[in-house]
């Protein structure tokens, strides 16, 4: 009580001059809008240095020290601190030479006022690091503090307006290697441990802090930047085959950005981290980019697909160093901003490094899938989302930022004309490089460049959400010319938003393809060009894959679709009928009927990745018990037929992932089966050691009969402890023991079991196959229950991949009852949640209604 009394005149005497309201935002949990506003005004020239001392043993503290050097021009109010971590992790709070009260509530530690001076003032505090995102494992840790994290590991100002410098001193086991944002100044041996101390950092916000540390061994190349490269993979093919292009790919990326924003490369150093657990593709720390190790190390029987797939990530991370590190976001809720940038220009870099590739596809099979999958659903959103409080920004986090937010940026650029564009991009980064800036920032310098109306052109598509119905009302005169060709517009949500976009129509005759360019400005456009011309076979819209929305289709014919000569138009087609199909404009067996010829004539690795997607999604998703029985052997033989022509390795691939995810019958298994044990050989089919892996577990999800002797071989052939150390954490969600299974569920209550995020999502998957939901169901509940703390207990992507695994992969009428009854029992669910709900039930929304038309 006498603690209670203390604390209570002490925030009396704090809040004396400020207003109660005003007072309780600045103090809520979290940091909140006004929070981040006064501290920006009220403290300047950031400047942290950080001491850890990390111990042997992964379980044990890490004691840690923190002087933080600033300048005050407002003492209006006490400095107020975040740090999300028990009091008892503080041990002592210094301001200016002198010892000050611990203070810490609501994850602030506040410094007051009469400790203060105006000007430069130093804060020094001696604490316990946080561990949340710490990702420790027995010999490696990294850091990842994006959005709002820095705060659950070392007291900061966790805000991205307020930029600092770093100095680090790292202690660390003497076996163990280290990476961070500056270079190691000085390397002193204490015993069995090394102290690193790192020079000055360049500025940067919390979030983008970092550091590695552990058991990896490192390469240093020089293919123009100097770079070295932390890695665990022990496979000396994949480092052979693999180690060159990682750090070419770097360069490239380098050169096409420094030419395309005339700024140099804006940093000490462009170093790297390879992480066989992380839980991104990759993350952008300024002079220390972490990578998932699979991603980047791939052996010869990696296709075009998965290297075209490594050097955009590559490519992705680089263009953030300009696009988020150098300019950053003022606030949370531009987010979108670092990653349509970072997305976009990636699409761009690999135009020169895959000249053979049509970017356009790639660009399109990348991006609209993804984005088409969040925007259809009840949890749509806009691109630019309000954010209230930081805690939240996790949230904002997902395919509409990271798919529609380019496909809206490429629209914009094919309205102004790139060389427009690209000099207003020139001017947002000299203006804005090693400061923050908004949406409107950009708009304000982009608007400079063209006679296009950027707010109102703005307004739509990154302030609105959803997508456009296209219909069409075309009139033939009596020679079957068309006498008038008009396409309408409609927001998929009845709202009245119109979507400016240009893309082209293909007219499909028996010896050509007249290809029409239409801008659309208006909910009804009339095609002059078209008027004139004869009555085509086909109508192919969004032809060039610019288009954004659902298209109407030409009648109940699709079987021109595959032979159709341009591949862009192909894929955008099977798009097109996907997309129809969800909104019930197309039967799932007429659909897949489509598909599977597509797929038996595809010569296109990217138009196939996505034909065999559609089919695999509409075959477990859509299709009744019923229906897949009618057509599953029908699909295992002409799978299995084609892997036996004279095809490219990269087509293989693809075929062969689809085959062994649909290969349950008795037959199918027993040929999926011999190919895992080595007994056959699919010519110029190229498999690797995860290959087999996924077989394994699709043989036990699919009860092969050797399940068990499939499962323990597997276990035992690893050579790379950490993959091994991964399969043994999924094969409880592999056995044939219900019980097993259930347990395995059962011990995700405890976050502990949850560290290893990307493992947990596979093991659910595990659990939750189509083939398995009679036994499963029964912890759609469970799952519901728990997503609130998934939540505050993982990273940004989290959330949504645990709904994805869960309750996202049933289609059945049970699992839609178990949504509803959740959400009418739970009216205060956290509106975030409940939009990341919608999301990854999508397709089970739409089961319902397209299996009550079959039935």
């Amino acid at each position: 009580m006498k603690i209670f009394y203390s604390l209570l005149c002490f925030f009396i005497l704090i809040f004396n001059s400020f207003s109660q309201s005003k007072a309780s935002e600045l103090f809520e949990n979290g940091v909140s809008e006004q929070l981040a506003n006064f501290r920006k005004k009220q403290i300047s020239d950031l400047q942290y240095t950080l001491f850890f001392e990390i111990p042997n043993q992964k379980a044990e503290n890490i004691n840690s020290q923190l002087v933080v050097n600033l300048n005050l021009s407002d003492l209006s109010q006490p400095i107020i601190l975040d740090f999300k971590e028990k009091t008892s992790n503080i041990k002592t709070v210094e301001a200016n030479g002198k010892k000050v009260s611990i203070v810490h509530e609501n994850g602030h530690i506040v410094i007051p006022l009469s400790a203060l001076i105006s000007g430069k003032n130093t804060v020094s505090i001696s604490f316990i690091a946080g561990n949340l995102s710490l990702n420790r494992n027995d010999d490696f840790l990294y850091t990842l503090l994006v959005p709002d994290r820095a705060s659950t590991l070392f007291p900061c100002f966790d805000q991205p307006d307020l930029k600092a410098t770093y100095k680090l001193n790292l202690s660390v086991p003497k076996d163990w290697s280290v990476l961070a944002g500056a270079n190691v100044v000085e390397k002193l041996e204490k015993g069995d441990f090394t102290s690193y101390t790192f020079g000055e950092s360049d500025k940067m916000s919390t979030y983008l802090f970092s550091f590695v540390a552990g058991k990896f061994k490192s390469a240093t190349q020089k293919p123009g930047l100097e770079m070295t490269m932390l890695y665990r993979e022990n496979s000396p093919e994949k480092f052979r085959v693999s180690a060159d292009t990682i750090f070419n790919l770097h360069q490239q990326s380098l050169d096409f950005l420094e030419k395309y924003t005339d700024r140099k490369f804006p940093f000490q150093k462009l170093d790297f981290a390879s992480i066989p657990v992380f839980q991104y593709g990759g993350m952008e720390h300024v002079g220390a980019i972490q990578y998932r190790e699979s991603t980047l190390f791939l052996d010869n029987s990696a296709t075009d697909s998965e290297k075209l797939n490594r050097a955009k990530l590559i490519a992705h991370e680089t263009s953030h160093m300009w696009f988020g590190d150098l300019v950053t976001m003022k606030w949370f809720d531009d987010v979108w901003m670092k990653e349509v940038f970072a997305n976009f220009m990636a699409d761009k870099i690999m135009n020169p490094i895959f000249p053979k590739v049509n970017h356009n596809l790639q660009f399109f099979t990348a991006h609209y899938p993804s984005a088409f999958a969040e925007d259809r659903s009840l949890g749509t959103h806009p691109i630019k989302q309000h954010l209230a409080n930081l805690k939240d920004a996790g949230s904002l986090y997902g395919a509409i930022i990271y798919n529609k937010a380019p496909i809206m940026m490429r629209q914009l650029e094919a309205s102004m004309g790139k060389e427009a564009f690209q000099k207003g991009i020139q001017k947002y980064i000299q203006k804005y490089a090693n400061d923050n800036a908004d949406w409107n920032n950009l708009v304000e310098l982009l608007d400079a460049e063209t006679p296009l109306d950027m707010k109102k052109w703005s307004d739509v598509w990154v302030n609105k959400s959803g997508r456009a119905i296209f219909t069409d009302q075309i009139e033939y005169d009596s020679k079957n010319r068309i006498k008038s060709f008009e396409i309408q517009q409609q927001a998929e949500d009845k709202s009245g938003n119109i979507w400016p976009q240009v893309f082209q129509i293909g007219l499909v005759y028996a010896k050509e393809v007249k290809v029409l360019s239409v801008n659309i400005n208006d909910k009804n456009t009339a095609v002059k060009e078209a008027v004139g011309l004869e009555k085509p076979l086909a109508i192919v819209y969004n032809y060039n894959g610019f288009g954004y929305g659902v298209f109407p289709l030409d009648g109940n014919n699709l079987n021109y679709i595959a032979d159709l000569k341009d591949e862009m138009a192909r894929a955008s087609s099977y798009s097109n009928i996907y997309e129809n199909t969800l909104i019930g404009n197309v039967s799932p067996e007429k659909a897949l009927d489509c598909f599977l010829k597509g797929i038996q004539t595809e010569q296109n690795e990217l138009v196939l990745r996505m034909a065999a997607g559609s089919l695999n999604t509409i075959y477990w998703r859509l299709l009744t018990e019923k229906q897949q029985s009618k057509v599953q052997k029908q699909l295992e033989g002409v799978l299995y037929e084609r892997l036996q022509a004279n095809l490219s390795s990269n087509i293989k691939k693809t075929l062969f992932g689809l085959f062994s995810s649909i290969a349950y019958s008795d037959s199918a298994k027993a040929s999926l089966y011999k190919v895992w044990n080595r007994e056959i050989s699919i010519p110029n089919l190229k498999l690797n050691e995860d290959d087999y892996t996924n077989m394994a577990m699709n043989l036990a999800i699919f009860k092969h009969p050797k399940a068990d002797e499939i499962l323990e071989k597997t276990r035992a052939s690893f050579t790379n402890p950490d993959k091994q150390k991964r399969f043994e954490f999924l094969l409880p969600s592999l056995s044939k023991d219900e019980s097993v299974r259930n347990a395995f569920i059962e011990s995700l209550k405890d976050d502990a079991n949850r560290e290893k995020e990307s493992w947990v999502s596979v093991g659910l998957a595990n659990v939750n196959h189509p083939l398995r939901q009679e036994s499963a169901q029964k912890y759609i509940r469970f799952s519901l229950d728990l997503v609130d703390e998934i939540q505050r207990t993982g990273d940004i992507f989290f959330p949504k991949d645990w709904l994805d695994n869960t309750v996202g992969k049933y289609s059945s009428k049970y699992a839609f009852d178990e949504v509803q009854r959740f959400l009418k029992e739970n009216p205060n669910f956290s509106p975030i949640l409940k939009r990341k709900l919608f999301q990854a039930t999508d397709l089970l929304y739409k089961a319902q209604n397209i299996k009550k038309e079959t039935e």
